[in-house]
């Protein structure tokens, strides 16, 4: 089969690589259909990260179930399916918490173990606690299942954030950044949760203005020195909601200062930063709220809103590549002429 392979700083490539087989009785062997880069593949594509010479990439992917091991019980071949980037065995304490990343079995698709999603194949562990099966609605739906890899990681994580900021109906929020995660977030918080008041902040207008067709309200660019201020004004003295949604010091900052005392930050980009910003925090009262978000646990309200409409995150995959040109895609999102790249495999 063909696989996504990291050799090192701006060097991805797809190579022939064995076919994955059944290695326990829980595993699922999906061929994917549809899979997509991700703004957290940026780290290593640009050498902030290393995660080791032949590691296999992606964490995002749809497709359909060519074989399950014995103990699989809830899918069978021919269903198809979605995945959220992390496995998890969906019985465990964590599990039925709603904690799924924390899962005692949890491991993430991608990296090390060789098992990527940028790939003509994956093996999935703990099928039965990891994948979800497709609504009819949507699996025979080519547009909508193109929507859906948004759900595998950067929808779920967008409305991770908003929850873990614990947003209200009809409450103000704060929107830190403007890639596929706080564009997400942004359509979570007007959709799904229904906050009156959505601010977004970002530098790109092409990307705010799309922001504003998700439903914020209000734009504003980070690279103004005046827009902490600005944000301070308009909420009356901070936001008690804010989702950052980047992962460098300059957002973590942002965030913890627009927030308002006593309110909660969710924090859902991957930490790049040096310290948080604990004074701020300490005085201020601020509740800091996040981690890597459990996709799974989100899957079947988020399925449900794309079958019925009430979202439709495809715009963000505003680049649509076949894998032969996953290298392209990369580049693509690298230099910022991509939100998300979707990958057509099969």
């Amino acid at each position: 089969m063909k696989a996504c392979v990291y050799y090192g700083s701006r060097d991805i490539r797809l190579e022939d690589v064995p076919d994955p087989s059944l290695k326990d009785d829980g595993d699922a062997i999906v061929r994917i259909t549809r899979a997509s880069i991700c703004g957290s593949d940026l780290w290593f594509y640009r050498g902030v990260t290393n995660p080791g010479t032949g590691s296999r990439t992606g964490h995002e992917f749809v497709g359909v179930v060519e074989d399950v091991g014995l103990g699989v019980r809830t899918l069978r071949a021919g269903d198809v399916v979605i995945a959220p980037f992390a496995w998890s065995d969906g019985t465990c304490e964590f599990c039925r918490e709603g904690l799924q990343t924390s899962c005692v079995h949890v491991g993430f698709f991608g990296g090390e173990e060789k098992n990527g999603g940028q790939a003509e194949l994956i093996r999935v562990p703990y099928a039965d606690g990891t994948l979800v099966k497709m609504s009819d609605a949507i699996a025979s739906d080519d547009d909508k299942l193109d929507a859906s890899v948004a759900l595998c990681d950067v929808m779920g994580t967008g409305h991770f954030g908003v929850v873990a900021a614990d947003t209200k109906p009809g409450s103000s929020l704060v929107v830190i950044g403007d890639g596929a995660v706080g564009l997400c977030a942004v359509l979570s918080a007007s959709r799904i949760i229904g906050a009156d008041r959505v601010i977004a902040v970002g530098h790109s207008s092409k990307r705010l203005e799309l922001a504003r067709r998700f439903g914020a309200t209000h734009i504003f660019n980070s690279n103004d020195t005046d827009t902490q201020r600005q944000i301070a004004e308009l909420t009356r003295g901070g936001a008690p909601h804010v989702v950052e949604a980047v992962g460098n010091q300059e957002s973590i900052d942002l965030a913890v200062n627009v927030a308002r005392p006593g309110g909660t930050v969710g924090f859902v980009g991957v930490p790049h930063y040096e310290k948080a910003p604990m004074e701020g925090i300490f005085y201020n009262h601020v509740t800091l709220r996040g981690g890597p978000a459990p996709v799974r646990q989100y899957l079947p309200q988020l399925i449900s809103s794309l079958e019925t409409g009430h979202i439709d995150p495809s715009p963000i995959l505003d680049t649509k590549l076949p894998l032969s040109r996953v290298a392209d895609g990369y580049a693509a999102m690298d230099e910022r002429r991509a939100i998300k790249v979707l990958l057509k495999v099969s």
